[in-house]
């Protein structure tokens, strides 16, 4: 999901991961791969979120399906806010 802040900045947010995947881990390999920062955030519907700071849909979406460095999840239950 994106979302946009203030001005040009803007917040992309990955939900319903499945429980099996330490969220820390991924945040931690997320915020190095693609030289960005971010956070876990706890919502009320979603429960952890991971929320990364710039507009990183196109590489979160292939890191989630990336057999070799990602998590090899399936393309179809991924869906992409936005485009």
């Amino acid at each position: 999901r994106f979302a946009e802040r203030n001005g040009r900045k803007t917040l992309t947010t990955v939900q319903g991961l499945p429980k099996k995947f330490d969220q820390k881990k991924i945040l931690k390999v997320i915020k190095k791969k693609f030289a960005c920062n971010g956070t876990i955030v706890n919502d009320s519907e979603m429960g952890e979120v991971i929320q990364l700071q710039g507009d990183q849909r196109k590489d979160v979406q292939e890191f989630l399906v990336d057999k070799k460095e990602g998590l090899e999840l399936d393309a179809k239950t991924i869906k992409v806010h936005g485009f």
